[in-house]
């Protein structure tokens, strides 16, 4: 199979990189300076056993590739706020002896929350779910880096909305040549939920800084338990923190990497970056939409959401708002 990286960043890029060095095919989909530093100087991967560089094909979009293959699995790494954007432009490719990509070929969704996968059967046949537990960091354009070991990261993998087939088995084989556990499982959704609710704490991060303190952990607990009352209330299963424990272990261990310094989590470096737009609308506010839908406040999720897309769109510092501050904000809106 060719693995396509449709969003060759810090998930896809550690992805793609560790196929490729696992002798996988890969093709990288960028833009901006990413995609021209990928394609001038090959992709470089800072991990524990040091740094590789990878000189794979690199395009901005399907137009290059002619028609895909029938053996092209497209792995979709955007960010959630961007998949419309790229289910739209790849759904309606060619594929080699008839048809196209959203009739043929399977779509795995490499992202945070749950959202891109209902958006992606929307359009697609065969989708595919993943709950991703991969610490990865976009480092500069052209330069991805993956902290974990002795695994790179646990990618718990099925059909959506459940089930399990061949394909996931074959895919799940490539990604354990690749220095990833990739357990497939008929419940795919029950662990993306699981991960969303350890999810809803970026934003407090990306808002606040790393929650080192016990003031940032303790308003992150209260993040998570109205979150937890919403699924609950939603009838929604999510796995236990003694199943994810069980299943991870110390399994994948974060590693000091050089010319790597660590930073935050996907939210911290959408705003590090300065990107303009940043996933919590997928996060904490799909807890507050399922709390709307079923008759449960969400006032820290919706008070969280609200700071985090403001922060994006004007362009502020990631961790600017000293957490006292947002702890006195989350009061307030309790109290509302």
């Amino acid at each position: 199979m060719r693995y396509v990286v449709i969003g060759a960043g810090a998930v896809g890029g550690s992805v793609g990189g560790r196929l490729a060095q696992a002798g996988r095919e890969v093709v990288l989909v960028a833009r901006g300076r990413h995609l021209d530093e990928l394609a001038g100087h090959g992709l470089r991967l800072l991990v524990p056993e040091g740094e590789s560089r990878h000189r794979l094909p690199v395009v901005d979009g399907p137009g290059p590739l002619g028609e895909l293959r029938a053996d092209d699995v497209l792995l979709l790494a955007v960010k959630t706020q961007d998949t419309v954007t790229a289910l739209e432009t790849w759904a309606d490719v060619p594929v080699a002896g008839g048809g196209t990509a959203a009739q043929r070929l399977p779509l795995v969704s490499l992202q945070n929350g749950v959202e891109s996968g209902r958006l992606a059967l929307r359009r697609f046949r065969h989708v595919y779910g993943v709950c991703v537990w991969l610490p990865s960091a976009f480092v500069e354009p052209g330069v991805v880096s993956a902290a974990g070991s002795p695994l790179t990261g646990i990618l718990h993998f099925g059909r959506l909305p459940h089930g399990t087939d061949d394909t996931a088995r074959r895919i799940a084989a490539d990604l354990a040549d690749a220095r990833f556990e990739a357990p497939v499982v008929p419940d795919v959704a029950r662990w993306q939920y699981a991960k969303l609710l350890g999810n809803l704490g970026n934003a407090v991060e990306a808002v606040s800084g790393r929650l080192a303190d016990e003031a940032g952990q303790a308003l992150y607990a209260r993040v998570r338990a109205e979150g937890e009352r919403v699924l609950d209330a939603a009838g929604i299963a999510y796995t236990s923190a003694e199943e994810q424990h069980a299943a991870r272990g110390d399994k994948v261990t974060l590693q000091p990497l050089d010319g790597a310094p660590r930073g935050g989590g996907s939210s911290w470096q959408s705003l590090a970056r300065g990107t303009g737009t940043i996933e919590t609308d997928y996060l904490n506010g799909e807890i507050v939409l399922l709390g709307r839908l079923h008759g449960v406040p969400t006032p820290l999720n919706e008070l969280l959401q609200r700071l985090a897309g403001r922060f994006a769109r004007e362009h502020r510092a990631a961790g600017s708002m000293p957490v006292a501050e947002l702890v006195r904000r989350a009061d307030e809106a309790e109290r509302r």
